[in-house]
């Protein structure tokens, strides 16, 4: 990351995993060899990440833990109180990634909320800090009116909505551009649309899903899978012995259609 600090490329994303099964999840997760865990104040699950956490015995300095401050938290007081709500249930002294999770730009309390950051940057509490689902027009402002680039800028992105401007920009100024949804909700069941992909996957001998989170990988996308399937988990993470070559790759570019299965930034206040 552009603050010196190291994030693993493929995290274990816990969005919709209720608390009751989280703890379960994160252990599997854990012990199949995932050391970057990333959850958020408005999954409701925090308390059982945490768990999952101390449950593995891994040291604390092992295991990378994202969390984020929602939208209707955003504000300097009560970004700093979001925060300590959240390294409370987590039963952390510390994360080491902390974002806003949404600009939800018509409230208009990002850069606000960005100055509470960098205020638990500095404190040692957050180690990293950065953005979710953030337009270029949204890192402007921050690059004019605070003194910290996001290290990084976690968007939904996937072979049907590539971002390729925001990773572009991304790039040009830093921020390492983070996936959520990598596998697009709910498209994997549709045979139609992944055709493309599936045909990749029988060349190489591996998954549809294994596919698309290969793409990722070699695009340079930190990535955060989820499932509650422990077989699932460990296949997830099975994708750095293979790669896509050229004709792969130019035949997924054929896929991007703008879809998305989560709201536009602009949107969502």
């Amino acid at each position: 990351m552009n603050d010196g600090r190291s994030i693993p490329q493929l995290g274990f994303g816990v969005y919709k995993i209720p608390d009751e099964e989280a703890t379960e999840a994160v252990l599997t997760a854990l012990e199949a060899g995932y050391r970057h865990i990333d959850t958020a104040s408005f999954y409701a699950n925090e308390r059982a990440v945490g768990e999952g956490i101390r449950r593995s015995g891994l040291p604390r300095e092992d295991v990378f833990v994202t969390t984020k401050v929602w939208k209707d938290d955003n504000g300097y007081d009560s970004a700093l109180r979001s925060f300590d709500e959240s390294i409370g249930r987590l039963g952390l002294e510390y994360v080491d990634l902390f974002l806003i999770h949404w600009p939800a730009p018509r409230n208009d309390r990002y850069v606000e909320t960005w100055l509470a950051l960098e205020r638990l940057r500095d404190q040692g509490r957050a180690r990293s800090i950065g953005v979710a689902n953030f337009h270029t027009k949204h890192l402007d402002r921050l690059a004019r009116e605070t003194d910290t680039v996001p290290a990084v800028n976690q968007v939904e992105l996937h072979p049907w909505l590539p971002q390729a401007d925001v990773r572009s920009y991304d790039d040009a100024h830093g921020i390492l551009t983070e996936a959520w949804s990598p596998l697009a909700r709910g498209y994997l069941l549709d045979p139609e649309r992944i055709g493309p992909i599936t045909a990749i996957a029988e060349r190489h001998g591996r998954t549809p899903a294994q596919v698309i989170l290969r793409w990722h990988v070699q695009l340079g996308n930190v990535v955060i899978p989820k499932s509650v399937t422990p077989s699932r988990i460990r296949e997830n993470l099975d994708v750095f012995d293979f790669e896509l070559d050229a004709d792969d790759l130019a035949a997924i570019a054929t896929m991007e259609t703008g879809e998305r299965t989560g709201k536009d930034p602009d949107d969502n206040n």
